[in-house]
């Protein structure tokens, strides 16, 4: 029988967007197309089982490298143009990278907060779709003050602290994803669930797609 009366957000026939940098991306413009190979395809065929009467088009827009004034730059394109009903947004730690190397192309915590904003008030003006926010995250117990690592542990709560702000502006669905992987590293050595701090195996892929289902009430 049907399970149509399930708790899970999203609708018969409805449209999600993810979009955001690499570890959305995946492989889905590659080898891996067009869900990739993480995150994205995981939930996607985790609904898909629990839910089989439920016509849901998941779209992945993640490219590699990308920053929130690459998504501004691209949002209309790749996500208005879909229509979406929902639209799942994890971006900022190559923003954050940007900015501790000094990078010309830096992006700040407030410049951060105003390129990502926009998107969002570009969604609520042109869509009714609801929003997911995912918080960058970093997998690392570095603690020497002097480390590129222990640098960006230090930065990146302002990053965190921008996407919580525009949950709440926006009424957003928020994934405390730093705070999942957080409770992982108290059982396990990073390497458990990423190879290095930023790019996850499928473990961690898969502590993302549960974190993200959970969100959305699966």
């Amino acid at each position: 029988m049907a399970r149509s009366s399930g708790k899970l957000a999203v609708r018969d026939g409805q449209t999600v967007v993810f979009i955001g940098d690499s570890i959305t991306d995946c492989g889905r413009r590659a080898q891996a197309a067009p869900l990739g190979e993480g995150y994205v395809s995981m939930a996607a065929a985790l609904v898909a089982a629990r839910y089989p009467e439920r016509q849901i088009s998941f779209i992945n827009q993640g490219i590699g490298g990308d920053v929130s004034v690459g998504l501004r730059d691209r949002w209309a394109d790749d996500v208005l143009v879909h229509r979406p009903d929902w639209v799942s947004v994890l971006v900022g730690i190559n923003d954050l990278h940007r900015t501790l190397r000094g990078d010309p192309a830096a992006v700040p915590p407030e410049l951060y907060r105003q390129a990502y904003d926009d998107c969002l008030q570009r969604t609520a003006d042109g869509a009714s779709a609801r929003l997911i926010l995912m918080d960058p995250f970093y997998m690392s117990r570095e603690n020497s003050p002097h480390s590129m690592r222990s640098k960006v542990l230090e930065l990146l709560p302002d990053y965190i602290a921008v996407v919580a702000d525009l949950a709440k502006k926006h009424a957003a669905i928020r994934v405390r994803l730093h705070q999942a992987f957080g409770r992982v590293l108290r059982h396990h050595p990073a390497d458990f669930v990423c190879p290095e701090p930023v790019h996850p195996n499928r473990t961690g892929h898969l502590i993302i797609a549960h974190e993200w289902l959970k969100a959305v009430g699966w």
